[in-house]
C-alpha cells in the first residue's frame, strides 16, 4: 500500500463566518481561489485555524461542502473530523466519506483527558471505518507518550497514511519517517520550520500563515526540493518576520491575526470565533503598520 498520497504546500483553512456562526461561501471560494492561483496543491480544512474544535457540526459540514466544490478537482482537501464529542466525531466522519474530500484527520480522542495507547487505537480504528478515507494523524504535543511506537501501532489500521507532525522534536519526525522503510506520509506542521521539516523528510507543510502567503511557502517548497538550501533559508526567515508580528499581536491566539490580516487583504474572512473580539481600528491600524514593516504586502 503506497501511503505517501501528499505533497506540497496546503493551506490550514481559516473558516469564513458570520457573528452568527453562518458560513460565507463565497468568501470560502474567492480565498482558495487566491491561494491555489500562488502554487498551493490543497487545503486542510476544519482544524485548529479553521475552528473547527469550537464550531457546531453543522457549519463544518458546510464548510466541507463549500471546500469540497471550490476545489472542483484544483487541489485536495483533508478534513479535520476530530470533536470534543466522540458522537460529533463519528458524524464527521462518516460525512467526510460522502463529500468528496481526499482525506480526513484528526486530533487524539479529545482534549482534556488522557487516554491509554490501546484507547487512543481504537479511537483512530473507529475514525477509519467511518470515513472510508485516508487518514491522517493530527499530531501534537497532545500526544505525551512514545509517538513513535504509537505511529508504528496505528500505521497497521487500513486507512491510516501518517500524520501531520505539529510537534518540534524534528528527531522524532525522523523516525516517524523511517517507519515502513519511508513509507509515510509525513506533513509538516509548525510553520516557522517548514525548512526544518522538509530537511527531516517531511512530504510537505500545512499551515495557518500559509492563508496569507501561499506563494512563500511555495516557493519555498519548490527552492528545498531543488536543492537551493539558501534561498529556502532566506525565504523561511522572511516568513517568521511576519510570523512574529502575529504572535505579538494574536496575544496567544494567531486566528485571530490571520484572520485580521485576511481582513487587510480584502478578504472577508469573518472574525474569529466568540469569545474572541475583533481588533478595535487603533489595534488594526498597528498590525497593518508592523505586517508592511515585516515585509507582507497586503494587496492580492
Amino acid at each position: 500500500m503506497e501511503r505517501v498520497l501528499f505533497q506540497g504546500v496546503m493551506p490550514a483553512l481559516v473558516t469564513p463566518f458570520t457573528p452568527e456562526r453562518k458560513l460565507i461561501p463565497g468568501a470560502v471560494r474567492a480565498l482558495m481561489d487566491f491561494e491555489l492561483s500562488r502554487g498551493v496543491r490543497g487545503f486542510y480544512i476544519n482544524g485548529s485555524t479553521g475552528e473547527g474544535p469550537v464550531l457546531s457540526r453543522s457549519l463544518r459540514m458546510a464548510m466541507t461542502d463549500a471546500a469540497v466544490e471550490a476545489a472542483a478537482g484544483r487541489g485536495v482537501v483533508i478534513d479535520h473530523v476530530g470533536a470534543p464529542d466522540f458522537e460529533d466525531a463519528l458524524a464527521l466522519a462518516e460525512n467526510a466519506r460522502n463529500s468528496g474530500v481526499d482525506a480526513v484527520s484528526s486530533l487524539v480522542p479529545n482534549f482534556y483527558y488522557a487516554n491509554t495507547e490501546d484507547e487512543i487505537v481504537d479511537y483512530y480504528k473507529r475514525i477509519a471505518a467511518a470515513a472510508e478515507k485516508p487518514l491522517l494523524v493530527y499530531a501534537t504535543p497532545m500526544i505525551t507518550g512514545d509517538v513513535v511506537a504509537l505511529m508504528s501501532r496505528l500505521l497497521q489500521i487500513d486507512g491510516v497514511i501518517g500524520c501531520k507532525f505539529t510537534r518540534y522534536n524534528y528527531y522524532e519526525m525522523s523516525l516517524v519517517k523511517m517507519l515502513d522503510h519511508g513509507n509515510v506520509n509525513v506533513i509538516n506542521g509548525p510553520d516557522e520550520m517548514l525548512l526544518a521539516g522538509l530537511s527531516m523528510g517531511a512530504d510537505g507543510g500545512i499551515g495557518s500563515t500559509y492563508n496569507i502567503m501561499p506563494e512563500r511557502f511555495a516557493a519555498l517548497y519548490d527552492a528545498f526540493r531543488a536543492g537551493d538550501l539558501r534561498k529556502a533559508r532566506e525565504i523561511q526567515y522572511g516568513i517568521n518576520r511576519v510570523i512574529r508580528v502575529l504572535i505579538r499581536h494574536g496575544k496567544g491566539n494567531v486566528v485571530k491575526t490571520v484572520k485580521e490580516t485576511l481582513l487587510l487583504m480584502g478578504f472577508d474572512a469573518g472574525y474569529a470565533a466568540a469569545p474572541a473580539a475583533p481588533f478595535d481600528p487603533a489595534r488594526r491600524d498597528a498590525l497593518k503598520k508592523d505586517l508592511i514593516e515585516a515585509g507582507l504586502s497586503l494587496s492580492v
